[in-house]
């Protein structure tokens, strides 16, 4: 399905109950053009800073369970409200954009939105929040339990050594060993060595 801009009230269809107000506020106050998309592989969500021309952009991925599209949302929000006070002269993902990220965050978690499990992985993320928005591995951990996924689909470190797996570009591998962090894996094709991260999503064979 092409991107599509998101009617405002049909926002609630995508974020948990009693969210709707607050993240709304924000985007009304800033004018922001907000467009769910279908799933895309390599990013959850983007931001675009206002111009003369256009108002702030943010999409996010449409397929996301409410909790993993509102801390997507939270992210993106994050860039915006550093872009509103800093302009370009900081990093993307820089002290400022944590600090703002971690207020945001702080916001909804006093208020309850989430379950035990995921605010308990986001008050650790508090300290140091990632550049990518659902990037640590427990914090994914728990976000994939609210997915409505395939029986099929499995993260790496869930299969058995020498499983066999597809990814989303189509390629085969077979699990191999973990090394420190992450699983050597061969691609069956090209019998090429891979590193994959134990939460990384795919689809067994």
């Amino acid at each position: 399905m092409p991107k599509q801009e998101a009617p405002l009230h049909h926002l609630q269809n995508y974020l948990p109950p009693g969210t709707y107000d607050a993240v709304a506020e924000y985007l009304q106050r800033y004018k922001v053009h907000l467009t769910v998309t279908r799933e895309r592989k390599s990013i959850l969500g983007d931001y675009r800073h206002r111009t003369h021309h256009d108002n702030h952009r943010i999409s996010v991925n449409g397929n996301l369970n409410v909790y993993s599209f509102l801390i997507t949302l939270l992210h993106e929000l994050a860039h915006l409200l550093t872009f509103e006070q800093f302009g370009n002269k900081v990093l993307a993902h820089g002290r400022e954009w944590k600090i703002i990220y971690s207020q945001l965050l702080a916001q909804f978690l006093k208020n309850k939105n989430f379950p035990a499990d995921i605010e308990t992985e986001l008050l650790v993320s508090l300290k140091n929040p990632a550049a990518s928005s659902c990037a640590e591995d427990d914090l994914l951990r728990v976000l994939r339990k609210y997915d409505a996924k395939e029986s099929h689909h499995r993260l790496v470190e869930e299969l058995i050594v020498n499983a066999i797996f597809r990814t989303n570009d189509g390629r085969i591998f077979q699990k191999g060993e973990k090394l420190r962090k992450r699983f050597k894996c061969k691609e069956v094709k090209t019998g090429r060595v891979y590193l994959f991260s134990p939460v990384y999503e795919v689809e067994l064979v």
